[in-house]
């Protein structure tokens, strides 16, 4: 571990939040995350690395700089994927510190004031609320299912919208199909296996039903009794990756006490980025006297859904032909933090017809990252368009991943550049190989 430097002024560090100083100390700058880190690859900047990035956390910590736009410039444009932890062999917790990191420039008010009012309205005023993101969503649906989407994007008037307003609604998701709703439990045929929880979270429902409708009739097929707790909330992952910790303990609290009161055997989760949060309530509750204890037993309880189902006996087996050339988009929170890669694989190499072609760097980040798109649209657009070229050179007619931030991030990108193929949730391709069902069958 290398030493900490003597304090050269005051530290730009302060309160519970700070990132803590033993993880600060136990990189020692070997550079293997250096290839792995999405923005270091495409600007070769050693303040774009993850190296260089605790650098600059070192030296906020000793007071030998402070928190200047141009520090904050580098800290922002991390994407959080968390692949340089995932080729460190000094396990260096990056995702912890870059979270604290930015609890600590959210604290200090700093970064562009446009940049931290859409934080502030797109997480804790907008994500962290169902019924809001259900509104905003019925809004968007009515707006898409009128025909005003096609006729103001032929009208041209979009173009003369300020700032990336233009490109923010070119990169929509198709919000036509109804919303999902929590509140319902559904029971197989037989005695249940088993019971289990399925976090239904903000932005799945609303705009990926569709993958929960998928999710439940693949458990309910393998003899589970599924229940959606109407009470849950927002997981709280997209305010504790921008850094809002206060916000997501709070959601966290919620989210355990209604889990668990719950009594089921696991908790199965189709969100990447949420799975990984909940996994790690653990950490962003200790020092929760009342809760820290129930966090850890909680996590026990997470799984996600691609890992749930390939280690279930009989999961794979029975099932018909899915004729489709497929690759797959590892998801950053699945393969880096929950360090799920083969799971989703061997479901999809299970599927009868199904040719998997794997994709040059799967395990590289789309660039969508949360909110990332909407806060870097330029380093966003840039990791896309390395991503799409690569998913075109696998001639693949399906783009499978396990998570709704890719999804919608690669849908975008194949509509706005004319490419072929479809992005599908790999649950969605084993309830296609299951049979599948009407979607009413599923409300």
């Amino acid at each position: 571990m290398t030493e900490p430097h003597a304090p050269r002024g005051p530290s730009a560090f302060a309160g519970p939040d700070a990132p803590q100083e033993a993880d600060l100390y136990r990189c020692v700058h070997c550079g293997l995350c250096a290839q792995e880190c999405p923005t270091y690859v495409v600007t070769g900047l050693e303040m774009e690395s993850p190296r260089g990035r605790i650098t600059l956390m070192r030296a906020l910590h000793e007071g030998r700089t402070g928190l200047t736009d141009a520090v904050v410039s580098h800290l922002e444009l991390c994407l959080q994927c968390r692949a340089c932890e995932a080729a460190c062999p000094s396990l260096v917790p990056y995702g912890r510190m870059m979270e604290a990191t930015r609890a600590q420039i959210l604290r200090a008010r700093r970064g562009p004031a446009l940049r931290r009012a859409v934080q502030g309205l797109a997480l804790r005023h907008l994500a962290a609320h169902p019924g809001r993101v259900r509104a905003a969503a019925a809004l968007l649906r009515l707006y898409q299912r009128s025909g005003a989407q096609r006729l103001l994007r032929r009208s041209g008037l979009l173009r003369r919208l300020p700032g990336s307003l233009d490109g923010l609604e070119a990169a929509l998701p198709d919000l036509r199909e109804g919303a999902f709703r929590p509140g319902r439990t559904y029971r197989p045929s037989g005695p249940p296996r088993g019971r289990v929880a399925l976090l239904s979270g903000c932005v799945m429902p609303a705009v990926y039903a569709r993958t929960h409708r998928a999710t439940i009739r693949a458990l309910v097929r393998n003899g589970y009794q599924v229940t959606v707790p109407a009470a849950q909330r927002c997981c709280g992952a997209l305010l504790a990756h921008a850094g809002d910790l206060d916000a997501a303990r709070r959601l966290a609290r919620h989210n355990l006490d209604v889990f668990l009161a719950a009594g089921v055997d696991a908790v199965v989760v189709n969100s990447a980025g949420c799975g990984a949060a909940m996994k790690e309530y653990g950490h962003l509750l200790h020092g929760d006297p009342a809760y820290a204890g129930k966090a850890e037993r909680f996590a026990g309880l997470v799984r996600d859904v691609t890992e749930f189902l390939a280690d279930l006996p009989g999961a794979l087996e029975g099932l018909r032909p899915v004729p489709v050339r497929a690759t797959y988009q590892d998801s950053c929170h699945l393969v880096h933090a929950q360090r799920v890669r083969a799971a989703p694989r061997r479901i999809l190499r299970a599927i009868p017809g199904l040719e998997l072609a794997e994709l040059p760097h799967a395990d590289r980040c789309c660039g969508s990252a949360g909110i990332y798109s909407l806060v870097q649209p330029e380093m966003s657009a840039r990791l896309l368009e390395e991503k799409l070229a690569e998913v075109a050179a696998t001639g693949a007619a399906v783009v499978a991943t396990a998570n709704p931030g890719c999804m919608i991030q690669l849908e975008a990108g194949l509509r706005q550049r004319g490419l072929p193929g479809r992005v599908l949730h790999v649950v969605e391709l084993l309830d296609q190989a299951y049979g599948g069902a009407a979607p009413e069958d599923v409300p």
